[in-house]
């Protein structure tokens, strides 16, 4: 037993002073009641030479202790021989009570040995019993176990890969390490991986499957996404017919106007389209695909395989983009566009259905390297296109591909940027093919009235380009005014328009109706007039063909008003607006050409009736009162032609020519009367041609029912310069022309050269050959003084 360390006692010194003896020996006595060490008094008693007294100071300290002890033992005695009595005491007990323990541990292991052999039995038995709850556990465990295995093998054998994982995965976290069997621990630690194997395998070739499988799925999705919308925007041009229709219908009488509820077919609503995609396009198998995904996230590769997936379509896209240099163009663009769209349309469904197998940078990029290829082909397949149909039809698909695609989210202008490109290209192929249909058109023509006996030819001639003149239905056979050129160059323009109207809808420009115009008035300016000029400048021989021509140019005329319509209507453009920026027309060469070419062969003609002035008596005795032979013959000639003409001429036409031919008239009575094959006339032959000019006044009179009362002024008006000479000649003061005014008022289309020759060759009626004699000496004729005066005065001038 340990004893505790004895209290450090402290030292009191007395009061007063005490020798240097008597602290040593306290000091020290207080050192060793304290445990402490004495060394340093030693040290200190053998430096100062005194041993002794050290040796004295602890022989005094052991006396005092003796005494403690002493008094301690003495104060303890009575108690120790009092303990030592309990305890003799208490011996005798001990002894009783070790035979009684003898006595009862003989009666327990005589009572216990057969309860001894009962607990080894028992504990015997507990360890079988555990043993055998272990068995049972264990062939539980692989009962469990084997039930597992088998449904991964008839998830396996049934190809439900995603079931096995799970079996598998269950195997390995609850049945591995609880397997008491090592050979059969052994044989799991094999077979799970090789299942797991087996499996990625087996989706991979299903992918591999599913990814050549999709090539031909999505050439067939893009076909009938593209088909779709091509439906759609087909259903979207019959609407805007029939607006136009209704616009057209109330523009012409609003009161006409027929409303009417029409139920749509059940087959032509088609609302978003059949498949989940809401893209108009119906649903297409991508459980492969998704299985695959699903194996690989199970088995913890899910980012090798969107890395896989990802490299493997975009190597098919790179793949789709092949241009075959055997196939033209033309003949495999469809196909082309349809594999692209539809591969598209997979991605946009695979992104929104997948669960992040493909991101939408990932679905951009494909997009933009598919942009690019796309541009790049189209721009070296449009370089090389020599027809504007061929052009048209690949870029109405790819207008329909960007149309399908913009309704996934997929940005298309950069192709449109390339159509519009290529406009000008087009148009100009489209007005060389327009060229030479129109050259063979008007080539064919053999100026001959039109003939129809259909209602039907009717419509498709001449109420298709509202070229009619009446909205009355003829009856038939019907002659039209116009020959077969008419309707062919319709047919060629409408054409031309609808064409380019196509090439430019759905090409990212909304408001197109201006360059569409640019066109049309290049294909009519540049192409139809100069191509009827030149029919006209090589091919008119005769008069019935140039009034022929002269009537299909007035046909034209109303034509080139439904072309500019038309063009507006398909644009989108309100009819009003096109109304109110009405052009000039633009045929104006080829009309003036056939005009100018009518009224020369007139003239021609005319002129051959004109050779009878020769006969005309420039010397007369009386002025004949019914007209010359000439003028008669002019006149008889003319109300011919006005009979024959005024079937297919429109009347400002006729006027026109009639006009001219009225000049004409005019200019060649003033041409006869000034040229050397008349020397003279007298007053009488001058009233004769008066009478002659009369005549055909009064012959433009009688076309009142043709005219307005102011063409018919401006068919007189075309034989003023005669008339004004003749009203010069027969004036009583001829030299009036000398006065500015009257000269402006009454005589301003004469020239005064022409004047003083014609002055120069009027005679009066005495002046005839000896006629001086008799009237020699007679005052001079007042007008023929007026008239010398005049001459001299007008040759004093020149």
């Amino acid at each position: 037993m340990l004893s505790s360390k004895p209290p450090r006692r402290k030292i009191v010194p007395a009061n007063g002073d005490e020798s240097a003896d008597k602290l040593d020996q306290l000091l020290l006595s207080s050192a060793i009641c304290n445990n402490e060490d004495i060394g340093p008094f030693i040290r200190k008693a053998f430096a100062s030479g005194k041993p002794e007294t050290l040796h004295h100071h602890l022989r005094h300290f052991a006396r005092s202790k003796e005494s403690e002890i002493e008094e301690v033992c003495k104060a303890h005695y009575q108690d120790f021989i009092l303990a030592v009595d309990d305890l003799r005491s208490l011996l005798s007990d001990v002894d009783s009570l070790k035979s009684s323990l003898s006595d009862s541990n003989s009666r327990l292991q005589s009572v216990a040995r057969p309860l001894l052999s009962s607990l080894d039995a028992f504990v015997e038995t507990r360890n079988v019993s555990k043993n055998v709850n272990l068995a049972i556990d264990s062939i539980r465990t692989c009962v469990k176990l084997m039930e597992v295995c088998t449904r991964a093998n008839r998830h396996l054998a049934d190809d439900n890969f995603y079931m096995a994982l799970k079996c598998v995965d269950a195997i390995e976290r609850e049945y591995l390490d609880k397997t008491e069997s090592s050979t059969l621990k052994r044989m799991l630690e094999k077979k799970i991986p090789e299942i797991r194997s087996y499996i990625e395998r087996k989706v991979n070739k299903e992918f591999g499957d599913w990814l050549v499988e999709i090539r031909v799925v999505s050439r067939n999705l893009g076909q009938l996404a593209i088909g779709q919308a091509s439906s759609a925007r087909q259903r979207e041009e019959d609407l805007r017919i029939k607006q136009r229709q209704a616009e057209e219908q109330s523009r012409l009488s609003v009161r006409d106007c027929i409303y009417a509820l029409e139920e749509e077919e059940e087959d032509e609503i088609i609302a978003g389209g059949i498949g989940e995609d809401g893209g108009g396009v119906a649903g297409f198998d991508l459980t492969s695909l998704y299985r695959a995904y699903h194996i690989h996230q199970t088995l913890g590769l899910e980012d090798r395989f969107k890395r896989y997936y990802f490299e493997n379509r975009k190597l098919q896209l790179t793949s789709d983009f092949q241009v075959s240099s055997m196939t033209p163009f033309l003949e495999s663009h469809q196909t082309f566009f349809a594999q692209i769209a539809g591969f598209f349309v997979v991605e946009d469904r695979v992104f929104r259905t997948g669960g992040g197998l493909i991101s939408k940078l990932e679905v951009e990029n494909l997009w933009e390297i598919a942009v690019s290829k796309m541009c790049s082909v189209l721009e070296d397949q449009f370089s090389r296109m020599q027809t504007a149909n061929h052009l048209l039809l690949i870029k109405d698909y790819v207008s329909l591909l960007g149309v399908t695609l913009r309704r996934y989210g997929y940005p298309i202008d950069a192709l449109l940027d390339v159509l519009s490109k290529h406009r000008d290209k087009y148009h100009e192929l489209l007005l060389s093919d327009c060229r030479k249909q129109i050259a063979e058109a008007v080539a064919a023509d053999k100026f001959e009235q039109m003939l129809m006996k259909k209602e039907y030819e009717y419509s498709m001639n001449v109420l298709s380009f509202q070229i009619q003149t009446t909205d009355i239905i003829p009856a038939f056979p019907y002659v039209a005014p116009f020959s077969t050129t008419v309707p062919d160059c319709c047919r060629i323009v409408r054409s031309f328009i609808e064409d380019s109207v196509s090439f430019m809808s759905y090409g990212g420009q909304l408001e197109f109706y201006e360059v569409v115009k640019k066109y049309l008035d290049r294909l009519l300016n540049e192409v139809l007039d100069e191509a009827l000029v030149k029919l006209i400048n090589t091919s008119i021989s005769g008069v019935s063909q140039a009034m022929q021509m002269a009537a299909n140019m007035a046909v034209l005329e109303r034509a080139c008003d439904f072309f500019f319509r038309h063009a507006a209507q398909l644009s989108g453009v309100p009819l009003r607006m096109v109304e109110r920026s009405r052009r000039q027309f633009p045929l104006r060469k080829a009309r003036d050409a056939a005009e100018e070419m009518l009224s020369g062969l007139l003239k021609a003609k005319v002129d051959g009736f004109m050779t009878l002035i020769e006969n005309v008596n420039w010397m007369c005795d009386e002025a004949p009162q019914s007209g010359n032979e000439y003028v008669n013959e002019v006149i008889i000639y003319l109300e011919i032609l006005v009979s024959t003409a005024q079937q297919i001429l429109p009347s400002q036409v006729l006027k026109r020519v009639l006009q001219q031919v009225f000049a004409h008239i005019s200019d060649k009575i003033v041409g006869t009367l000034v040229g050397d094959s008349v020397k003279r006339f007298n007053v009488n032959a001058i009233n004769g041609i008066e009478v002659d000019i009369r005549l055909l006044e009064s012959f433009a009179d009688n076309q009142a029912s043709l005219f307005s009362d102011g063409d018919v002024d401006v068919l007189k008006a075309s034989l003023t310069s005669s008339k004004q000479l003749i009203n010069l000649l027969l004036s009583n003061h001829p030299e009036n022309f000398l006065n500015p005014v009257i000269r402006e008022r009454s005589y301003n289309t004469l020239d005064h050269k022409k004047v003083v020759i014609v002055s120069e060759k009027l005679r009066d009626p005495s002046d005839r050959l000896f006629g001086t004699f008799g009237s020699r000496g007679a005052r001079q004729n007042p007008k023929r003084k007026s008239l010398d005066t005049l001459i001299k005065r007008l040759k004093d001038v020149s």
